[in-house]
């Protein structure tokens, strides 16, 4: 005997048959109407969604992975080249120790001076040591080239012709300046004459700039720039005097890159 409170589970009887829909699909089933699961059946939207190639993740072109690739080589190829060349040179410098040349001025003469209207005409003739000091490199001088200074205000300059050291020797060099009633700056003109007449000296200042190789046996460094001062270079010429001769003997100059 069936019981009439027992739920109902599945579609109720069909009265009769559902009319057509007039687009010639069948129509759904009434509001209201009972499953036979748990669950009701996914709408079509959500497979819609997931075949949509628009919603999905597209994959990236091979051409592009191989130049990224490609780009990472070389970055790391590069590094890895460099961190080589700095040990690499590293290891060279704590085995030869490069030390700079070392300059020193021996004399210094003025000949001819003559002071007059701003113009000024003298011979310098100057005289100076160079040392190598590195037990394992020889050094090539490819050319010097020298200044005399008074102050800031250039007065003449020259070449010194080419020469090389071995290891741990000195070379004695001279150069030669010349100046044939060369313009300088009313003030500086003052100055120098009332130094002459004070002091019963001019103090003139030598710079040079040498370029130098280093090379140890097989192994060459590139040329290097050498930079030389010597200041304060006091040559004892009085007021009734054309000519004298460096005071206080020999001077060591101040060297750098």
């Amino acid at each position: 005997m069936n019981d009439p409170n027992r739920p109902v589970t599945g579609y109720p009887a069909a009265a009769g048959p559902l009319p057509p829909n007039p687009n010639g699909y069948p129509q759904p089933p009434p509001s209201g109407t009972a499953y036979p699961y748990a669950v009701p059946p996914p709408s079509s939207a959500a497979y819609y969604h997931n075949n949509n190639p628009y919603y999905q993740q597209q994959p990236q072109p091979y051409a592009a992975i191989q130049r990224a690739t490609f780009l990472r080589r070389v970055i790391a190829i590069a590094i890895a080249a460099m961190v080589i060349a700095g040990t690499f040179t590293f290891i060279v410098w704590l085995i030869l120790r490069p030390k700079l040349p070392e300059f020193r001025v021996d004399s210094m003469s003025v000949s001819n001076l003559n002071l007059s209207n701003s113009l000024i005409s003298a011979n310098w003739d100057l005289r100076f040591t160079v040392r190598n000091p590195n037990k394992k490199m020889t050094l090539y001088y490819d050319d010097i080239a020298a200044a005399v200074f008074y102050d800031y205000v250039s007065l003449s300059d020259t070449t010194v012709p080419p020469f090389y050291q071995e290891k741990r020797v000195e070379t004695s060099q001279k150069a030669g300046f010349a100046s044939s009633g060369s313009y300088v700056e009313r003030r500086v003109f003052d100055e120098m004459n009332s130094e002459r007449d004070r002091r019963g000296s001019i103090g003139f200042n030598v710079r040079m700039v040498a370029r130098v190789r280093f090379k140890a046996g097989a192994w060459r460094a590139r040329r290097r720039f050498v930079r030389v001062y010597c200041k304060g270079l006091d040559v004892g010429v009085g007021s009734n005097k054309s000519s004298g001769n460096l005071l206080g003997g020999s001077r060591q100059c101040r060297v750098g890159f």
